[in-house]
This record gives structure tokens, sequence and C-alpha cells, in this order.
């Protein structure tokens, strides 16, 4: 068994990454993906991916991971399971209610969106639970059953469960779990204390009728791939990926689908900062642009940064998760005409069938059109002639476009790229400038199938530091599956102060989770020596309402100095995100966290040795180039980067080729083969 499979799912096309042990060497395969079943895709994928190192068999496939995004999608399109709420009598409507903000502070007409649950569906049971642990007034099962007896009737196949201060205390919800599961044996079920117990009413309820929302299509998905892969011969365990970036087994990830809502971007991020760190660059900014969209996150010192947040469609969802922002700007973005007759690009998008109209199917332009139309794509095919293109389409679709704006048909392509390349500048300033971090001290790294051709653009629109486009971009998150490890997240919600006299019961809370997270290892079994925890506080000020994350420093016991260290690491965070700090105000700590990590063999980054040659040997053709930096047409070279050695130096303009992706150099850009085999460019602007 010395393959190691990797397979991410996009809106567009399904990669599969094959990592052989015994060779060192990396396959990738790219298929289009099938929304309705994306796990045909997958085990056709698969299949082929086989047949194309030499026909190897299923049965030596030793290790299996796969990131997907049909938990997020589900919620994006409405169409989760019906689903019932229990929730403590008096907060019925808390869902409806939320934060009691308008969804967009300028737009009195906007509506927020509705909720997974409706009002009929949401039962109130008599219970309370007081802050600190208290019961003032005891559950009555006979009422819970009646409850669930009402929610069966009604047909519904997930129930949630969110009681008043149950991450003190959960007894309460823990009672009613029993008496749906003896109820309703087939229900998913949901339980804020095992979700996410933490404060904040609102916040908890919304992840937790989302986690019951999505729960059976997630776990039906993985219940039928799996069935499927082992019937096609697979006999290793089969893991998913979290939002944190790191894997589970697909039966573990059935029970806390929420976790999964950020599953299929998060690996990428993952393996471009081992990529990067192994090449010297620890500080990076990842932007990976594929059919549907853009996702784009900052990583600092080699480590990606982590969130416990996000907002899906206006509903929050708090779950362990890195810290990625995505806009609807991919290769398959639909460029269109506002009513006040300016061009717009994305979010809508062509997807996976019809796609941009140069497949051959749709009739819409699109950005990747746009790029046919300029001659930076090949005009005649992708993926090294799997995918034939059609740019006579692209012509008709963006031409159709050009006759409502009055301008030609290669100033509206031209245009398509500038929208899309400043949708995707914002989207990045969101992660870095908005939260303290200049992206003049990053380095950019684009990868997915349309990264790399708007990098050049980007990193300049930017000022970024460079830019380092990893040896596989098109199928980077499905790489980066074969370099991440096994995690889960364990947290609790327990306000203390912090301050130097206070280390002990700051250690108790540490270590209660740290027991947790050691009873985890043993149920996976993980062995000691693959084991790894770390360990974090959310802290704020006394009175503030909101919390920053701060690491603690080592994996020691708590002392007064891990406590003067946290104050200052505190100071400092709150300094970056808000431009000061106050020496002299109580500091509290609100949720403890601890991430548990259990190292996986993983594919190896190999270096290789310069063989000599001239860049001029990979040149396959030249091509005019429509270039707007150069003011006009431009012959460029194309380059088949699997002929690039390292140490080849090249100028740009020019067109680097390759079966799953292309990048731009423009003018004045120079680029370097590195010994991993990236391209480390510096654009003329840095």
């Amino acid at each position: 068994m010395s393959l190691r499979i990797g397979v991410d799912t996009g809106g567009t096309f399904t990669d599969v990454c094959a990592y052989d042990e015994a060779t060192g060497q990396i396959h990738v395969r790219k298929v289009s993906s099938t929304p309705d079943d994306p796990g045909r895709a997958i085990v056709r994928g698969l299949h082929e991916l086989l047949d194309q190192i030499g026909g190897r068999d299923m049965a030596e496939v030793g290790y299996f991971a796969h990131g997907t995004t049909v938990g997020t999608n589900a919620l994006l399109t409405g169409r989760g399971v019906r689903t019932g709420l229990i929730t403590t009598r008096g907060f019925r409507d808390l869902l409806e209610l939320g934060r009691g903000r308008r969804p967009d502070m300028y737009d009195a007409q906007a509506d927020k969106p509705a909720p997974f649950v409706p009002r009929d569906l949401r039962l109130e049971v008599t219970e309370r639970v007081r802050h600190d642990g208290r019961v003032e007034i005891p559950l009555d099962p006979a009422e819970v059953r009646e409850a669930v007896r009402v929610l069966k009737e009604q047909g519904v196949a997930a129930i949630a469960v969110c009681l008043l201060y149950s991450y003190v205390r959960p007894d309460h919800e823990r009672k009613i779990g029993e008496i749906i599961r003896a109820e309703m044996p087939d229900a998913h079920v949901s339980l804020s204390c095992e979700v996410l117990p933490e404060f904040r009413e609102f916040e908890r309820l919304s992840t937790v009728v989302t986690n019951a929302y999505i729960g059976p299509v997630v776990a039906d998905y993985l219940a039928r791939l799996r069935s499927t892969l082992t019937a096609s011969g697979l006999r290793c365990e089969p893991h998913v990926t979290q939002s944190n970036g790191g894997i589970i087994p697909f039966v573990t990830a059935e029970r806390l689908p929420v976790r999964l809502v950020l599953s299929g971007p998060s690996t990428g991020v993952v393996g471009a900062a081992a990529v990067c760190s192994a090449a010297g660059f620890g500080d990076i900014i990842t932007f990976d642009m594929g059919g549907t969209s853009s996702d784009v996150s900052l990583v600092q010192n080699g480590d990606p940064k982590v969130t416990a947040s996000l907002e899906i469609d206006g509903r929050p969802v708090r779950s362990p998760m890195l810290d990625i922002h995505t806009v609807g700007a991919g290769g398959g973005s639909i460029a269109w005409i506002d009513s006040g007759g300016h061009l717009r690009v994305g979010p809508a998008s062509a997807g996976a069938f019809p796609g941009p109209a140069c497949y051959g199917h749709g009739e819409e332009a699109t950005v990747t059109d746009a790029n046919v139309v300029l001659r930076v794509l090949n005009p005649e095919y992708l993926l090294n002639g799997q995918l034939k293109i059609d740019h006579h389409a692209s012509h008709r679709a963006v031409g159709r476009l050009a006759e409502r704006l009055g301008l030609s048909v290669p100033e509206t392509a031209q245009g398509i790229i500038d929208v899309v390349t400043a949708n995707m500048a914002r989207a990045i300033r969101v992660i870095s400038v908005h939260r303290g971090y200049d992206p003049r001290d990053y380095a950019l790294v684009p990868f997915g199938g349309a990264g790399p051709l708007h990098a050049a653009r980007l990193a300049a629109e930017l000022g970024c530091a460079g830019i380092v486009v990893p040896e596989t971009p098109g199928a980077q998150s499905a790489l980066g599956l074969l370099m991440t490890d096994v995690r889960s997240d364990f947290m609790r919600t327990c306000r203390l102060p912090v301050h130097q006299g206070n280390a002990g019961p700051l250690s108790e809370v540490l270590d209660e989770l740290v027991a947790s997270a050691t009873q985890w290892f043993d149920s996976e079994g993980i062995g000691p020596a693959r084991r790894s925890i770390t360990r974090a506080v959310d802290m704020r000020y006394r009175g503030q309402n909101y919390e920053l994350g701060v690491d603690l420093p080592d994996d020691g016991p708590v002392t007064v100095d891990t406590v003067r260290r946290l104050l200052a690491d505190f100071g400092d965070a709150h300094d970056r995100m808000y431009g000061y700090r106050l020496a002299d105000e109580s500091v509290e700590a609100v949720t403890f966290r601890a991430q548990a990590v259990g190292a996986v063999s993983r594919a190896e980054l190999v270096r290789s040795a310069p063989r000599g040659g001239t860049p001029e040997e990979a040149v396959t053709t030249r091509r005019r180039v429509h270039l707007k930096e150069a003011g006009a047409e431009v012959d460029c070279p194309v380059y088949d980067r699997a002929r690039l050695e390292v140490g080849h130096r090249l100028t740009g303009p020019a067109v680097i080729e390759q079966m799953d992706s292309t990048t731009l150099l423009l003018p004045g850009d120079t680029c370097e083969v590195d010994e991993l085999r990236n391209l480390i460019i510096r654009t003329r602007e840095v």
C-alpha cells in the first residue's frame, strides 16, 4: 500500500492527487465535477488516475482524504433537511430575533435570512439553569417526550437542542438527547453542549441548528461515498477535511458536519503553508482561485490564521476554522451589466455545466472566456489536451457585452479582468489591511486552476513582496490533503480574571481540555509519539464585548511567567487590531481552547538540483497576447513548465503552461525556478 490519495471537489473540476511513497512522485488528474452527486466524479477521477500511473490497483491505496463542499452547498442553496428545535421556555424566537441588527446598515429594506427552523417547529420546554450552573427549574422529561412526539408527527429528520447556559451545565440537554434517541432513533440529534459549549446564546443556537440542518445531508453523502469506495476496492479508512485544516475519519465527521463548512478550501492553505515554509517564505497570503470563487487567507510564520466564527449567507456559525475569506470571483464567474450600465463580474458562476462559453455548452461571458479572448489562455485546449477550447464561442459571448458597452471585444475582455482583479484585491484587504497586516510584507501564493493566471496583476495591485507558484497549483488543495494531520478542537467557556495570582484556576480549565484531547487521541488510536496539543485563550479587557484569541507560549504548566506572557501577547494583539492597549485595565479570559493534532505520514517535498540547459529549450510556441500593461498585442513565448529546470530564469512578458494551470508574467516581471520547483516571481512593481 504505497499510494496516498487526496481528492478536492470544486464547483467546476474535481482534482485527484496521488503521492507514490515508493518513488516520491506526485500524480494529478482533473475531471469535471458532478454537482448532482459529487461522488461520481471522485470515483471516476480516482480510477482514471490509477490508470494514468500504470494501471495501479485500488488495494494499493493506503490513505484516502477528501475535501468537500457538500455541507456548504446545502447551506447556501437551502437544501438541508426538515429540522426541529427544542429550547428553554421563552427563547423560541431567538433564532429569528438574532442580534437585532439589520443585515445591511444602509439598506432599510434588506431582509434577514429565513431561519432554517420555522416557528411551528421551534418548541419550548420548561427548565432553567442559572449562569453559575445551579438548577433553578428541573427538566420535566414528560414534557420533553411530548415535544419530541409533536416533532415526529411533523416529519422532521433532525432535531437541534439548545438550552440556556447548557455550556455550564449540560445535564438537561443530554437528557433531552436520550429521550429523542428513544422516541426517534433515526433522527439526527444535535446538542449545543456537544457542538459548541461556548457562551453567546444566539451564535450557539445558530450553530447547532446549522449542524442539525445539514447533518443528514453530509452523513448520507459520506456514507454513500464510503460504500462506493469500499465497493471499488478501497481498504483504508477514508478521511475528510475539517474547516480547521485537519482531517478526521468519515464516521467522526458525520456527527459534527458543521465543522466541514470550509472543508474544501482549508487544505489548500495548509499545503501552501508547508510548501512555502520549506521554500523560505513564512509570511504569505494564499489565493485560491477556482471555477466558482476565490478563497484568500493569511499565513504568518508558517502558521495559518485561525478564527472561531464566520457568517454564511447572513447566519453566524461558530466552529474552529482557518481564517478564510471567500469572494464570488472564479474562472467561471459571469460578467454582466448592471442597471447603471456598469460592467460587473460574479458572484453568479457558470459552474461545471454549462461552464464558460469556450467549453462548448454555455453562452454567457465568463472570466475564463475573457482570458481566451486575450489569448492569455490557450485558445485551442486546456488540461494538456483533455479539454478542447472553442475560442470563437468566447469571442461571441464577450462580443455581446462589448456591443452594449460600446467597446471593442479585447477592451471588454480586459475590463472583465480588471473588475475581477479589483474584487479579489478587496477580498485580500479584508484579511490583511483590515486586520492590521500589510500585504507588502507578504508573498502572494496563487493556486487553483485560475490563481497563477491572475497573480501578477493582483500582486502588483497589492504591492506584495513577490509571488510563489507551487509546482502543482491547480491541484494544490488536493495535494494539501496529503500534508495535513488529524485534528480535533476542544473548547469551554469559563470567565476568569487573568492576573499573576490566578495561574491555578486558569491551569485547571486548560487541564480539563487537555484531558479531553487525550481521551480523543485514545479513541482514534493515535499513539503517544504522534500526539501534540496546542492551547489558546480568548481574552478581552473587562467590559468589552468581543475577545481576541491568544496562544499559550508553550505546552507546560500555567505559571506566573505564563500569565505575564499571555497579558503581553494580548496587549500586542489588541494594539494590532484596534490601534491601542490599556496597560492598567483588568483582563479576563472567556473561552479556553485546546487543539489535538495527530501526526500522519505525509507527502515529502523533494528538492531538486539544477540539470543545466536553458529556458529557451522549454519554449513550445509563441502567441500574440493582448496585454494592457504593454499597451498592445505582444508576441509572448509560451513555456512548458514541465521542461523548466531548477535555476532557470525568465523575464516577462511570457506565458507558462502546465496541465493544471497557466501562469502569466507581465512585462518587467522576473521568474526563477527554485529547488522545490516553485516559480518565484518578482513583479515589476516590487
